[in-house]
């Protein structure tokens, strides 16, 4: 298979209703033979909520993945100087880390692990998860679907009626995501 030995990087930050699916799918990336690596922002690492407790996902990541996840910046700051990675993965990625992405801040091991990975030009792969997408977030949406080596996971509105800023990542389309960010393309279409 295509990704088997392919070197992943999947960083979870904390939206939180999303983990299920974000975890699904990390099993399904576990079974193509990749080697992965996760990382935790700080509020995804400490934060319990109604969605599971924070411990518990950080167990069940290095469970499936065999390798303990990234909980620190200074843990981070490795993957760019010794090409740790083929690909990151931000996933979910609110609009919190995309806002501080977009503008070059580095406070979490999260974005440490970006700004590291970014700096050898591999691909970066962004999976929406924010309320407010459709409102002050879409700035930066669009500020990244313009930088090199970033990529998005389609994505679209998840309830209109009830909250019609909303937006997030068709997390079920991860594998081809990755797949064609590795060959530098954004699969299509984007907003689904």
């Amino acid at each position: 298979m295509f990704l088997k030995d392919k070197k992943i990087g999947i960083a979870y930050t904390g939206s939180f209703c999303t983990f299920k699916k974000a975890f699904d799918e990390l099993e399904k990336l576990v079974e193509t033979g990749a080697k992965v690596q996760t990382i935790f922002s700080f509020n995804s690492q400490k934060i319990n909520s109604r969605f599971g407790k924070s411990n518990d996902f950080i167990d069940r990541a290095e469970k499936l993945t065999k390798v303990k996840p990234i909980l620190t910046i200074e843990g981070s700051e490795p993957i760019g100087p010794k090409k740790l990675l083929d690909i990151l993965v931000i996933m979910p990625c609110t609009g919190n880390t995309m806002a501080k992405l977009a503008n070059a801040i580095t406070d979490t091991p999260v974005l440490m692990a970006a700004k590291a990975h970014l700096r050898n030009q591999k691909p970066l792969l962004i999976a929406v998860s924010t309320n407010d997408a459709l409102g002050m977030s879409m700035k930066n949406i669009g500020l990244l679907l313009n930088s090199k080596n970033i990529y998005f996971i389609p994505f679209g509105q998840d309830d209109p009626e009830n909250k019609p800023n909303s937006m997030v990542a068709h997390l079920e389309f991860l594998i081809p995501s990755i797949e064609k960010a590795l060959n530098g393309q954004q699969i299509q279409p984007i907003i689904r």
